[in-house]
This record gives C-alpha cells, structure tokens and sequence, in this order.
C-alpha cells in the first residue's frame, strides 16, 4: 500500500491564495463536513443506488440528459452494468428491450454503430453499443450478437485509420486515444483485430505519454509523405489526464502479445507508476483520485485510476498468482486496523472510504464529489472502481498456459478487403490474443472490505469494464472456443 504523504497545505508559491486554493479549500470542506455526516460503519446504499437505477431506465432520465442524445448506447451501459456489478441481473423482458434498442443504432451501410437510431456511426458509440450486447446479448435469432455486421464494422474501422496508427473517433473528427481503446475492445471481443488494423497503433500510443509520466489525448504526427511517418519524437500534445491514461495503458496491454521486442519496450512503466500513485489525494481529500496534477478529487478516476494501477501491476509482474490471507478483511471504517497487503499499489482503503463515505448521493447513485449530484456516468464509475478497490484481478500466467494448451484452430475472421496474413499466422494471433485477454482471474484470498462484506460488489475485468464472466462469454463465442463451456471448463479442458 501507498502511504498517505504529508505536504504543506501552502495556498501557492508565493503564498498567495487563487481561484484554484481557494476551491480546494472549499472541497476539502465539503468533504470533511460530507465524511462527518456518513453513517457508521460505512455501508454501500444498495437497494437506494437500485432504485435510483431502475427509475433512470424505465421512468426515464431528466431533462438535463437531452444534450447526451447521441450518447444512447453510453447511458444505456451505464445503468444496464451498474446494475450487474451490484449483483442483479435484468429480467429477460428487460434485457430484450435493451438488445433491440441497442441494434436500432447499428448502420447497416456504413457500418459500426451511432449514438441513436439514425445517427452517423462512430468508434465511441460502437464501444458502448457492444458493451450492452455483452452484458445482455446472447447469440441466436434476437439476440445481438449475430446480428452484428463485422465485416462492415471493420471497414468503418478501417476508414477512421491514421498514417501514424491512430484513430479518429469518427468521419472528419479529433484523432483520440480514447478512440484506440474503444475500438481495440470491440475488435478484440468480436475477433476482427488484424494486423491492418493494429499496425503502428503501439507506436502510437507510446508517443502520447508525457513528462509527466501520464498520457495526453494525443501526439504531434510528423509526415514527409501522405503515408510515411518520420521516425522522430513525437511530442504529446496536451496533459497528462487520468482517463486518457486508462485508455492508454488498456490498449497497451490488448496490443502486448502482438507487439515486437522493440515496441513493448516504449514505454517507461515506472515513470506511469509514479503518476498514477500521485494522482490519488491527500489525507484532506479523503483518498480520492484525481484526473490530473494540481486539479481536485473526482470519484469517476477511481476507476481509470484504480484499473490503470491493476494494469501496471500485470506489467510489472512483480507478484504472484494468489495471495496468502486466509481470512476474509473487513473494515467497520471507525478505527485503524486494516491488515495490509503488497498486491495493491495505492491506498485501496482510503479509496473505498472516499466512495462510500463521501461519494453516494442521499437520493441514490453516486457522484464526483459532494456539492454535485448524482449522475448515471459517475455512478458506473465510481461502483467500478469500489470493485477494482475491493478485488485483486490479475493476470494467471497458470492459466493462461492451460487456454493455450486448450485452444482449438477455427476459421476465424477475414476482411472483405482481403489480408496479407497467412492461415498460419492468422490462428497464432487469434490464439494469443484469446489466451492473453481470457487469462484473467479473481484473486479469491485477497479482497478487502471497508464497512462490511454487504458492501461488496463484483469484481470488474481491468481492460474491459465488464464482469469477467461477460468478457470470457463473448470471446469464447467470437473465437470458436467452446460456447456455452463455463470458464472453469475452458480453462481445465473439461
């Protein structure tokens, strides 16, 4: 664990208070007087967040969500994921209704999916639309999986590619790593990444992370030709930003197994490793995170934070398989026992303290931070990063062995466009990737509580904000991996 460190409170350099001390000073207010008023011992509000959730999806969300109109598919995973990672899973009825509002914002020319039914197409839109598919689709007539047109999703991917192996997150907008992360994730869970899709993409990435250590939106491209880029630094255009830096380091760990020797060694790791750390708050704003250098807590970070920091560790490797606690931890958030553990590299306590204490809304969901309302995008957020809080998700080396030893050749995906790979090739990469992705497991001797094992929720996949259950079942089904096996027996080979 990452202890607090102690800094003086100074209004600035020159003693002098600003516009930003000053609010500082006013949050850190507000979330002293929000953490006194929290009940004792510390308890997740459930069945109100519940509530609250069921009446945004059938009642209808306010008015205020009318400029989120092409962002329907987001809300829609939002609310639907929110309520998975508490426990509860959507009646059959309900998870229809979800599908088929989802495929009405597939476009059926141009490929890839909208932010609504009628909307043109982008990578952000896709994501999200795909996201609710696995957490509700199933394949079969009606269920969404087969209905989702592939070939010319990867075309629409392909049109939005860059020289210098970037994305834009749609027809003539801003090239984004966000963009990257949102299409590896789909094209990694459906089985069209090629090597087309991909080239350059690390290279790329790389170049975005700063002096900082962290990762900017993007970088400056330099081009002697319309095709050729020059081999030269490429400066990081922007600051480091803490959901620019989960994008970014997600995508690295997607791309890992198919990068060459000189690629994966592009990024400094450490450098990131002592940005994230320093990204979470001080004693005085209650162990939340933040987004960026000299900005204030923001309970969303917890997760892009929280599952950046669970990423690095598997980069790292420094640990191993399983834990050695034989008894579950729980904390009642009164005193200071807390049995500690190296396998979390940030203070996991004080995050869950932050989100319970100081980060739900009285009248249900979850919020920034006291003084904002709830909203259904920090709920989400927020209740992902309590699960990468509360659970150890790491990557098993024993059984990503087993996957591979298990994995069966089938046809797999080829682009209309045709591919300069070979059949040979072309299975060793869909093995890869497939044992790579699915490899990843709950640490059962490590969680941590804060409150009571009431609070607990489930535990979230770090590169792909899903339960692992989900992301396994799509990825199984896309690849040709024993559909309808449970985890334990695909990994076995039972």
């Amino acid at each position: 664990m990452i202890p607090f460190r102690y800094l003086p409170r100074a209004q600035g350099p020159d003693g002098l208070a600003t516009s930003t001390s000053d609010l500082q000073a006013k949050t850190e207010k507000e979330l002293q007087d929000a953490w006194k008023s929290a009940p004792r011992p510390l308890v997740l509000h459930r069945m109100r967040h519940l509530q609250w959730l069921k009446m945004s999806l059938f009642q209808g969300l306010p008015a205020k969500y009318k400029a989120q109109d092409a962002s329907q598919p987001w809300m829609l995973f939002w609310i639907v994921q929110s309520f998975q990672i508490m426990g509860v899973q959507l009646d059959p009825v309900t998870k229809q209704r979800a599908i088929d509002t989802v495929m009405t914002c597939q476009d059926k020319v141009r490929g890839g999916f909208g932010g609504g039914p009628m909307q043109y197409p982008g990578i952000l839109p896709t994501y999200a639309a795909i996201s609710v598919l696995v957490c509700v689709g199933r394949p079969g007539p009606g269920g969404g999986w087969d209905e989702i047109d592939r070939h010319k999703m990867y075309d629409f991917f392909m049109s939005l590619k860059q020289p210098d192996g970037s994305f834009i997150v749609s027809k003539d907008a801003e090239v984004d790593v966000r963009a990257i992360y949102a299409l590896l994730v789909t094209a990694t869970l459906l089985d069209i990444v090629t090597p087309e899709l991909i080239a350059g993409t690390a290279s790329f990435i790389a170049s975005t992370q700063t002096y900082e250590g962290g990762f900017a939106s993007t970088s400056m491209p330099y081009y002697i030709t319309e095709d050729t880029l020059l081999d030269e630094p490429r400066p990081a255009i922007g600051e480091a930003h803490g959901g620019y830096a989960g994008c970014s380091i997600g995508s690295w760990v997607m791309l890992k197994p198919l990068m060459s020797e000189e690629e994966s060694q592009k990024l400094d790791i450490p450098k990131f490793l002592r940005w994230l750390v320093w990204m979470q708050g001080e004693e005085e704003d209650f162990g939340g995170f933040r987004g960026r250098s000299n900005k204030l807590v923001d309970n969303c970070y917890s997760w892009w934070c929280g599952e950046s920091l669970a990423l690095v560790e598997a980069l790292l490797d420094t640990q191993p398989e399983t834990g050695h606690e034989d008894e579950l931890i729980e904390d009642d958030g009164i005193d200071d026992e807390w049995i500690d553990t190296d396998y979390w590299l940030y203070n996991n306590k004080s995050l869950q303290e932050y989100i319970l204490g100081v980060g739900q809304d009285k009248p249900g969901g979850l919020r920034d931070k006291p003084g904002k309302l709830a909203d259904i995008y920090h709920t989400f957020y927020s209740l992902a990063g309590l699960s990468t809080a509360q659970h150890r998700v790491y990557q098993s080396k024993t059984t990503q062995e087993q996957l591979l030893g298990h994995w069966e050749d089938t046809d797999g995906f080829i682009p209309s466009s045709g591919t300069k790979e070979t059949s040979e090739d072309r299975q060793a990469r869909r093995k890869a990737l497939w044992a790579h992705l699915r490899s990843w497991k709950e640490d059962e001797s490590s969680h941590r509580y804060v409150g009571s094992p009431n609070n607990r929720v489930n535990a979230t996949h770090p590169v792909f904000t899903l339960l692992i259950s989900q992301s396994n079942g799509i990825m199984d089904y896309f690849y040709g991996q024993n559909p309808g096996k449970s985890s334990s027996q695909v990994a076995t080979g039972e």
